[in-house]
This record gives structure tokens, sequence and C-alpha cells, in this order.
């Protein structure tokens, strides 16, 4: 019985996680927008740390980025950095996965305010969240 309910646990487990690897390339940026989403991941934090720090965003949205920010810092990833490709992007696509939430919800002028780096990273920035820096969405 105990054995059991391991095995099931295990399976359970084993899905969840393979589920979450599914969900993670179908939302990774496609083509060059990887390759700029770690290029600009320096800034990215910068940004990150700027933003939940905000007292005038929305406390979903600074909940959010510190969620994300502890994701980053701790050591165990969702998917090993010894698997190709996936492994070491993983970082960058669940931050600009959630970005592209946080942008459309706070708005593109409140990261753009933050933004530490160049017109070229806010430019990567903008493509990786789906907005234009002219967005009539984004404003906040």
């Amino acid at each position: 019985m105990v054995v059991e309910v391991l095995a099931g646990v295990a399976a359970a487990v084993l899905v969840s996680w393979l589920a979450l690897v599914v969900s993670l390339v179908m939302v990774r940026p496609k083509g060059p927008l990887l390759a700029e989403a770690v290029r600009i991941l320096p800034d990215l934090l910068r940004l990150l740390r700027r933003l939940a720090g905000d007292s005038s965003l929305p406390r979903g949205v600074r909940i959010r980025l510190v969620l994300l920010m502890v994701y980053l810092a701790v050591p165990i990833d969702l998917i090993p950095d010894f698997i190709p490709v996936l492994g070491y992007a993983d970082d960058a696509i669940i931050a600009a996965a959630v970005l592209r939430a946080v942008v459309r919800r706070a708005g593109i002028g409140a990261v753009r305010r933050h933004w530490p780096g160049t017109d070229d990273g806010f430019a990567a920035l903008c493509r990786l969240t789906g907005l234009s820096a002219g967005s009539p969405s984004g404003d906040s």
C-alpha cells in the first residue's frame, strides 16, 4: 500500500514537472528574442528591483516581481542547467513571461522610468513583452 502511494506521488510529480517544462517551451521567446533576453539580463535584474520598490505600482505587480527575484536567486531551477539549451535559458524565459504580465498591468511608462539600460536594451525589452514603446495600452 505504501509503495503504491509513493509510486503515485512520484508519477504525479513527474507529470507536473513535464507539464511545467512544456509550458516553459511554449511561452519562450522565439528566435533571436531569447538571445536578446539573455543579453539584457543584467539590466533586467536592476529593473525588477526598481519596479518592486515602486510603491505607486499595484501590489500584485510588486508581489510578482518579488517572487520572480526569489526564483532567480534560488539555486534550484525548474530545468537543471545540465540540460542543453533550456537549462540555462529557463531563467530568461520565466523572467520574460513574468515581465510580459507586469508590463501589461503596470504600463510601459513605469517600466521606461525605471529602465537602467540603453535605448537598444529597452527596445529589446519591448519586443520581449510584446508591447511597443508607443503603445497606448502601455501608458500608466
